[in-house]
């Protein structure tokens, strides 16, 4: 487990050592070893972007599990399918999957286990429902969930899940348009992510504090922040989270006035999305897409409304409410420009009305604005 941990999931050795070691378990039938082993290499094609193996792998071990006597492995298969799935975007489903790993857990009985499997389950499991809680429109719910995984961290006190968590809730806070809470929780995430040799959530941690710093108006360090641990993540053989990311980047881009340059940046996003199926974050690809077409002077206005009504159509299939009400505000402000300031109010009141929490959230501040100025 050290050698994932520390080379990082991707790294072509861990590959090798859990197949090698899969063999071995399969050789002597069911063993409470090949648990972990499977569960590495679900990590290992989940993290390399090969999505649909690592689907394979998760439900392969959710079977197996459930004709197991003990909880622990099947609150080991519910909770990487549901992180299989949510990569996907198939976000409903996976908060259910989420929810039934982590009431399963009971950390006195299981905090041990975070040693075998090389991540706490009710820490990680908590962490990502409560990413799938913002996308699905739950705001105030994700941050109070992603802040218990943060305490049950603490308590925990297993290296990889505290640099986790925090890095977890430092990415909740990002969608969430907090930009200097984002940098706090990040730069604690990568001090100690750094001081344990765990590369790829460094790498991770570097282009999410540098997010934040383009958004204090230290726009050019925080793109070369970006680009650095963009760059130092994809060393380590990682795809997970890279569609995210790049998008963080090609948004920075524009917000500098380098529209060209956030547009190919997408477009590897976009092109990353089709090769992995990791497509959690594929609605806001197509949304900033049209926003920075916006600014080039050769883009046909019905392409620029195409993105976004993309943007609008994928979010609405996920049933992701929070992506929905940003490609809404998009598009809204597209018709207002062209005169069609009913049809913009009707689209984006129609999501807006739809929250019932965060409305101190960036997003729904800008909604309520924008809604005001089309009334």
């Amino acid at each position: 487990m050290s050698l994932l941990t520390v080379q990082g999931y991707a790294a072509p050795e861990v590959e090798r050592v859990y197949t090698r070691a899969r063999a071995l378990c399969q050789q002597v039938g069911d063993t409470p070893q090949l648990f972990q082993v499977l569960r590495g290499l679900v990590m290992f094609y989940l993290v390399r972007g090969q999505l649909q193996t690592a689907q394979d792998l998760a439900e392969q071990l959710l079977r197996q599990a459930e004709r197991q006597p003990e909880g622990a492995p099947r609150m080991l298969g519910q909770y990487l399918l549901g992180l299989v799935l949510f990569f996907r975007g198939v976000l409903g489903v996976a908060v259910q999957h989420f929810a039934q790993a982590i009431t399963a857990y009971d950390c006195r009985q299981h905090r041990h286990l975070a040693h075998l499997y090389g991540i706490d389950i009710g820490v990680t499991a908590q962490s990502h429902r409560a990413c799938a809680l913002w996308l699905l429109g739950y705001p105030d719910q994700a941050l109070a969930q992603s802040q218990e995984a943060l305490t049950l961290a603490q308590e925990v006190m297993h290296p990889l899940s505290l640099v986790g968590a925090q890095l977890w809730l430092a990415w909740l806070h990002q969608f969430r348009q907090e930009a200097q809470t984002t940098h706090d929780r990040a730069t604690g995430s990568t001090i100690l992510a750094t001081q344990q040799g765990f590369a790829l959530y460094v790498a991770w941690g570097i282009v999410t504090q540098g997010w934040a710093l383009t958004r204090q108006e230290q726009r050019t360090a925080g793109i070369a922040q970006m680009r650095e641990g963009i760059e130092a993540a994809a060393a380590t053989g990682a795809e997970a989270w890279s569609p995210y990311l790049l998008a963080l980047l090609a948004e920075a881009y524009g917000a500098a006035g380098q529209a060209e340059e956030g547009l190919r940046v997408l477009a590897d996003a976009r092109a990353m999305v089709t090769r992995t199926g990791e497509g959690f974050y594929e609605a806001e690809l197509y949304r900033l897409a049209g926003v920075l077409h916006l600014t080039h002077p050769a883009m046909a206005q019905a392409e620029v409304e195409g993105n976004i009504t993309h943007a609008l159509t994928i979010a609405r299939r996920q049933g992701a409410k929070s992506l929905e009400l940003r490609a809404a505000m998009s598009l809204a402000r597209l018709w207002q420009r062209q005169g069609k300031r009913d049809e913009a109010r009707q689209l984006l009141a129609e999501v807006y009305n739809w929250f019932t929490e965060g409305f101190d959230t960036a997003d729904l501040q800008e909604a309520k604005a924008l809604l005001a100025e089309l009334t």
